[in-house]
């Protein structure tokens, strides 16, 4: 691989790298309001939808590591 190609991937995974940070805060959030949900309620659809978003979201986060690692795999 050469410079040109190399340093477009450094790029890519430094932007890949913020978009994960990014998605990792929006799951705190979602996994802090899912926890704040009264206990009465912990049934509720509200709940499971919140509990599903928190599961796609770390999902998304793991997914992005994965290709992270790919890319730094590819450089080498």
């Amino acid at each position: 691989m050469n410079r040109d190609r190399r340093k477009a991937l450094k790029d890519l995974m430094e932007q890949l790298e913020e978009l994960k940070d990014n998605v990792q805060e929006l799951l705190e959030e979602e996994e802090d309001y899912r926890d704040n949900i009264p206990e009465n309620l912990q049934n509720s659809e509200k709940y499971e939808m919140a509990e599903q978003a928190a599961d796609n979201l770390s999902t998304a986060v793991d997914d992005i590591e994965d290709a992270l690692s790919c890319i730094e795999e590819a450089i080498g």
